[in-house]
């Protein structure tokens, strides 16, 4: 009687434990640059809903790291002390991230690199599109539209950030094979509507009737430059202007024929990265939960870099991308 009560002790211990393994909770944090713009609140909007969040299998932290590198290294120490399992990390500084990394990983916790690059061998793994690529892609777009001859003027992101750095070498790379195309002005508006809008407006006063098209190295840059064009009532449509990344508004010019735009996709980032994290965690026997993988191989061991492929927005798609924005976006 004495041996049976044992082992039932055991057993019940054993069924408890593997119970309470299963009911585990994953604490993961999401710090990511800023949530001003668009793109970023789409980003983390696809993140939390991720199947494995919504079944609460994960708890997700978003940290608005407010376009400061010093922040965003507080919000790792922070997750440190705080025991997290995992970060998310979207940098806005592609060296002063490094550190960021650093700290977690003296910590034993993986960090996973979505949409913005940071420099560090320390990263566990990393999701994004190829920003050169894009760059070169919107570059070329206008270059073609104002006949490969003229002059252009160049909306910048945040100085020291890997897509600011990567879509200027593609911008550049482009603008190479066009010598009769000159750069008037190449400027940051930190990826603002906003600063782009003022800035603009500065540009078309300091060269009027010079200005043949515009590079903004994000949308909201480029609905800036529209927005300036059309208050100083000019034809919008005269200024071939390209922007990066797909939001909403973007689409909409696009569909109005006043820009062109590639799509960034918020939701193979965010929720790929998020399978990776619960990769490096759990271990391989974890099963990947975007539908993201669909098209990518996931592989049996995690790779150091995973490519997200970009899409040209036009109007042959661009009525269906804006219906799958408005399931993305209404809850």
């Amino acid at each position: 009687m004495k041996r049976l009560v044992t082992v039932l002790v055991v057993l019940s211990l054993i069924v408890g434990g593997a119970f309470a393994q299963a009911k585990k909770q994953y604490k993961i944090g999401a710090a990511v640059y800023g949530l001003k713009a668009e793109y970023m609140r789409l980003w983390t909007t696809a993140l939390e809903r991720h199947p494995d969040v919504q079944s609460g299998l994960v708890k997700i932290t978003v940290f608005d790291g407010q376009y400061d590198a010093s922040v965003q290294q507080a919000q790792f120490e922070n997750m440190v002390v705080q025991g997290y399992d995992a970060i998310l990390f979207v940098p806005i500084d592609i060296n002063a991230g490094a550190q960021a990394v650093a700290t977690a990983a003296n910590a034993h916790i993986p960090v996973i690199g979505s949409n913005t690059r940071v420099k560090s061998d320390q990263l566990t793994s990393y999701i994004g599109s190829n920003d050169v690529l894009s760059g070169n892609m919107e570059a070329e777009a206008v270059a073609k539209a104002i006949g490969g001859k003229g002059n252009v003027v160049i909306l910048e992101g945040p100085i020291g950030q890997s897509a600011q750095i990567e879509r200027r070498q593609g911008n550049l790379e482009a603008l190479k094979k066009y010598p009769k195309i000159k750069v008037l002005e190449m400027k940051t508006a930190n990826w603002s509507r906003a600063e782009a809008l003022t800035l603009m407006e500065d540009w078309l006063n300091a060269y009027p009737g010079k200005i043949n098209g515009v590079i903004g190295q994000n949308d909201e840059m480029a609905l800036g430059a529209i927005q300036a064009i059309k208050q100083a009532g000019l034809n919008v449509k005269k200024f071939p202007i390209a922007g990066i990344d797909g939001v909403t508004d973007a689409m909409i010019a696009v569909k109005n024929n006043e820009m062109v735009s590639i799509l960034q996709d918020a939701t193979g980032q965010a929720q790929g990265a998020l399978d990776l994290a619960l990769r490096a965690v759990i271990g391989e026997s974890y099963k990947p939960k975007a539908a993201f993988w669909k098209d990518v191989d996931w592989g049996k061991t995690m790779q150091k870099q995973y490519s997200v492929p970009w899409v040209p927005i036009t109007q042959n798609n661009v009525d269906n991308l804006l219906s799958e924005r408005q399931a993305l976006t209404n809850r």
